[in-house]
């Protein structure tokens, strides 16, 4: 997620994140077997499950380790897709679909054993997420969803709205369903510990190293740097999402790289923070333009959702957000706003997350729709498994073609179209 072209605070994160291991851009021309471009939970991941393998494993990432989506995000460890149960199983078949599901079911799981296993300086807690509904239509569907997940062994059940309006502190929703399997980190935190874990276990990470070109030569890849020095590899595996620009013809122009938006309060007053989300789960809800909002480990109020296509151009441009909190948490009018962020989120034509390999050695990664902090964390392990053994069942997605958006040049008219209409069908707050 980029930063905004006008002088604001840091993000959140960025102003409460632990440190960040150590590290140099690249200096000198070097090989490696694999080569990683980007610094994100997906890279990192990658880096890490490779490097435990034995792998010489070389990570390039254009600015600061998480600067993109993995350090500007709201930090919710969601598992699953934004397809039910029952809709993958349609698409993938059977055994394919119940391999992406054991997949994606797990990938809450992946993000707090690894916090666990290596120790990692990171403010969590796990302790479900809620799915809050806004129409009886939603209503209806939150509770099939709560159903389908069950029957694939999910600790999820469905929740009327006495129990939603208690769990979390506001009246808004109809309902909804909990998926216990969730929680949330402090992003940024997470991503520099998944870096600190991959350097302690062999990898080698560069930052503030831009990769400007990729050329196969010899069944070798070179990778020419912004520095001049290069890094030649067996193995790419790019993991750059909406920022990878125009380092693979045609990648950029196949995602929607929309803007999201997030506000924080200072920390809530004891007597009010205990009235909200008083058990600890995070929240998004059903609506198209959703809304996800949690408290974080200092008890601030974060509220996030959609914003201007185009970078933002003053504090204006959060208002909305602000507004909703307050009409959602009357009891937490006049709580000043802290911190003001956004970013770049990359969105794929069928909503499900996107391998290609367009070149033999080359792993392209891209599209999170929401759920990055535990996919992609899942996703690098998968990515390692394959690069490290070819073997195409360790990925749970099937290897497809790039293909671009229709009209992308005007991505920007029909993303505004569709937003209007969705305002007008998800009703007010």
């Amino acid at each position: 997620m980029q930063q905004a072209p006008f002088p604001l605070s840091p993000s959140l994160w960025a102003a409460t994140a632990a440190p960040p291991p150590p590290t140099e851009a690249l200096a000198a021309s070097t090989q490696a077997d694999v080569l990683v471009i980007g610094g994100g939970y997906a890279g990192l991941s990658t880096a890490l499950h490779l490097a435990e393998r034995g792998v010489k494993t070389i990570v390039l990432e254009a600015r600061e380790i998480g600067f993109g989506g993995s350090g500007r995000n709201g930090g919710q460890v969601i598992p699953g897709l934004k397809y039910d149960p029952d809709d993958l199983i349609s698409m993938f078949g059977h055994e394919k679909g119940e391999r992406l599901l054991r997949f994606a079911g797990a990938t809450a799981d992946t993000v707090f054993n690894l916090i666990d296993r290596h120790a990692m300086d990171v403010p969590h807690v796990r302790k479900g997420w809620i799915q809050g509904a806004h129409t009886d239509e939603a209503l209806r569907i939150a509770h099939g969803r709560a159903a389908q997940w069950a029957r694939h062994g999910a600790d999820a059940q469905p929740l009327d709205r006495d129990q939603v309006s208690r769990l979390l502190g506001t009246d808004r929703y109809l309902g909804g369903w909990v998926d216990n399997r969730a929680g949330a980190v402090q992003p940024l935190s997470y991503v520099r510990g998944l870096a600190r874990a991959a350097l302690n276990a062999g990898a080698l990470i560069h930052t503030e190293t831009p990769v400007t070109g990729l050329k196969r030569e010899g069944g070798k890849w070179t990778a020419s740097t912004a520095r001049g020095a290069t890094v030649t590899a067996e193995r790419v595996v790019m993991c750059t999402n909406a920022y990878g620009g125009d380092l693979l013809p045609g990648l950029k122009t196949s995602i929607i790289d929309a803007n999201t938006f997030q506000v924080a309060t200072a920390p809530l007053p004891e007597s009010v923070r205990a009235g909200i989300f008083p058990e600890g789960h995070v929240t998004s809800d059903t609506r198209n333009l959703l809304l996800y909002f949690r408290l974080d480990h200092q008890g601030r109020l974060l509220m996030g959702g959609r914003g201007p296509f185009r970078e933002p151009k003053g504090p204006q441009d959060w208002a909305h957000l602000e507004r909703v909190m307050f009409k959602m948490f009357p009891q937490v009018a006049g709580t000043p706003f802290e911190y003001r962020w956004c970013g770049r989120v990359a969105i794929t034509r069928d909503y499900l997350p996107h391998l290609h390999e367009p070149q033999p050695g080359l792993l392209v990664d891209i599209g999170c729709q929401g759920r990055g902090v535990g996919l992609q964390t899942s996703m690098g392990r998968a990515m390692a498994q394959y690069v490290a053994t070819g073997d195409a069942a360790a990925l749970p997605v099937p290897l497809s073609p790039v293909v671009p958006f229709p009209l992308y040049g005007l991505r920007r008219l029909y993303v505004n179209a569709v937003v209007t209409w969705y305002r007008m069908t998800d009703g007010g707050v």
